[in-house]
């Protein structure tokens, strides 16, 4: 019982940190329409005034590379849904499997790091290089989790990983 509730607590922060991304990706990719009330740069801002102009560092990519680097985030969204479902089932080795090979540090050359790695700023890069070995540690927590059973430092290593994408994406933006 103690189990099905840690779970539990442990899914709905799973599932806020998972807005909390999601939002802020969605903020910063879509197009503002006209007449737009302004939006707020965090989504936890919401004292009813105005957001200051957008703080965050602007990386100006090539036109190419920033499509590209914007489908890598996508898959990583779409990566990060798989593991919570894939941790919702107890499939922990698909977990690890979608961690490592779509998030962790062996993600790199599938998503052409090397290639967007001389456009950014430095502390984009120490952060983008923190989240993927936090990804690599959570895949090795999923495979922990296939033998123990205990899913709390699974919950924490993913939620160290959604660290450094909100770091991150409150950080920069692509131009």
């Amino acid at each position: 019982m103690m189990i099905r509730m840690a779970s539990r607590k442990g899914t709905a922060l799973l599932i806020s940190l998972l807005f909390c991304v999601s939002y802020t990706w969605a903020q910063e990719n879509s197009p503002a329409a006209p007449n737009q009330a302004p939006q707020h740069n965090h989504p936890m801002q919401h004292s009813g005034t105005p957001s200051p102009a957008d703080a965050r560092t602007p990386v100006q990519l090539p036109g190419e590379l920033k499509q590209h680097m914007l489908a890598n985030m996508r898959d990583h969204m779409l990566a990060l849904q798989e593991i919570t479902t894939g941790l919702s089932q107890s499939e922990f080795d698909k977990v690890a499997t979608i961690a490592e090979e779509r998030l962790g540090v062996s993600s790199g050359k599938r998503h052409g790091a090397h290639q967007v790695a001389a456009y950014m700023p430095a502390g984009m890069s120490q952060i983008g290089g923190a989240t993927h070995q936090a990804a690599s540690r959570l895949a090795l927590a999923a495979q922990d989790a296939g033998v123990t059973g205990d899913t709390k430092p699974v919950l924490a290593a993913l939620a160290e990983v959604m660290i450094g994408c909100v770091a991150c994406h409150g950080a920069y933006r692509l131009e």
